[in-house]
């Protein structure tokens, strides 16, 4: 049976890291005059590129020189590297999904820098499923919601984008690989202020995962032998 090729967001939606970069995001645009707080990142900003977060902030407050924004933006970064290293832990039922589904091709497909996915899949052992197959917005120089990072991603596994499911918590992602073409899984764990695309599967934990998969696997299949 053709197994089609899975891409997994990973902030959110392997692996636990959210909340630790909404701290550290906060704790580095207070520093150099930027007003922001944990919860606006978890609320308004999930899965969005740091980089166009600044900007949407400056827009709406002071303009910050851009040799002050780097400086900040590095010792964010060492920081959060830091933390990701020993206080990162897998998304509840994300470690027995990738189990079930080890057969199926897969990789990440993340707006976040390809060091940051490694350090974040090493430290909850994730990588030993998806650490050969990294595909980072800052590698390829663009990010969702622009679908160019999940056609790259097709693209470089040899699938065409109808043959691909993407799973991504944020909707930057979902409405990302929407645009690509995609069969899309929204893992969507915040249902009281998020609301699933039509067009979108939606499951609220990951232990679902595997059963959505395999009927949609089973339903191409089925289709597939039903054509001349």
């Amino acid at each position: 049976m053709f197994l089609p090729l899975l891409l997994f967001d990973c902030d959110g939606t392997l692996v636990d890291s959210e909340p630790l970069l909404a701290d550290e995001m906060a704790r580095g645009l207070n520093a150099v005059g930027l007003p922001f707080s944990a919860e606006d990142y978890l609320s308004r900003y999930r899965g969005m590129r740091f980089r166009h977060i600044v900007s949407r902030l400056q827009r709406h407050h002071a303009q910050v020189p851009e040799p002050q924004l780097k400086r900040m933006e590095h010792v964010m970064r060492s920081n959060l590297a830091r933390r990701l290293a020993v206080e990162l832990s897998p998304i509840d039922g994300a470690r027995t999904a990738l189990q079930q589904l080890a057969d199926y091709p897969g990789a990440v497909v993340s707006n976040g820098s390809e060091n940051k996915i490694r350090t974040a899949l090493n430290a909850t052992g994730l990588d030993h499923y998806l650490g050969q197959h990294l595909f980072s917005g800052y590698a390829v120089n663009c990010w969702k919601p622009d679908p160019c990072l999940h056609l790259h991603a097709a693209r470089a596994m040899g699938f065409a984008p109808a043959d691909c499911i993407a799973i991504d918590d944020a909707l930057v992602g979902v409405n990302a690989a929407l645009a690509a073409g995609m069969t899309v899984i929204h893992l969507n764990r915040f249902t009281d202020t998020e609301t699933t695309p039509d067009n979108a599967i939606m499951i609220r934990h990951m232990n679902e995962l595997t059963d959505v998969v395999t009927r949609l696997t089973q339903a191409s299949a089925t289709l597939s032998s039903a054509l001349p």
